[in-house]
């Protein structure tokens, strides 16, 4: 069911602030920011290996990441694992007892499909899926 590793989500309070930490003490090099969920959230993509970490930063403090920062400040949100089929991936998790929080997947500004895994049903990590669009 897993492909890989896709990306390690990191909720941070300022993008840029954040970026001159992983830029400048990690040698990590920013590849682009993007804005999601309709401007609520902007994300910097930093590729690493075949994967990346994704800092994330909230616009809306209501939502789930900006009660997660309220409650629990900046760190390690999620990690995303890339799949092939997300609708047989989530079929399988709920075969399995697994509490999902999307119950369908949803898209994103490219196309990608995700949906999340409760950290309930993960141990207390909370898990993404990725299906990356048909070609």
């Amino acid at each position: 069911m897993i492909k890989r590793l896709d990306h390690i989500g990191i909720a941070v309070q300022n993008i840029d602030d954040a970026l001159k930490f992983f830029e400048s003490a990690l040698g990590m090099k920013l590849d682009h920011v993007a804005s999601e969920e309709g401007g609520k959230t902007d994300v910097a993509f930093l590729p690493v290996g075949g994967s990346e970490v994704e800092l994330v930063q909230t616009h809306d403090a209501e939502s789930g990441l900006g009660k997660f920062l309220a409650k629990r400040g900046e760190g390690i949100h999620h990690i995303c694992f890339e799949v092939d089929d997300i609708q047989a991936a989530m079929a399988q998790l709920k075969e399995n007892g697994a509490q999902l929080i999307d119950e369908t997947p949803r898209v994103n500004a490219s196309g990608m499909q995700y949906a999340f895994i409760h950290p309930k049903s993960a141990h207390g990590v909370l898990i993404e899926l990725y299906q990356k669009p048909n070609p």
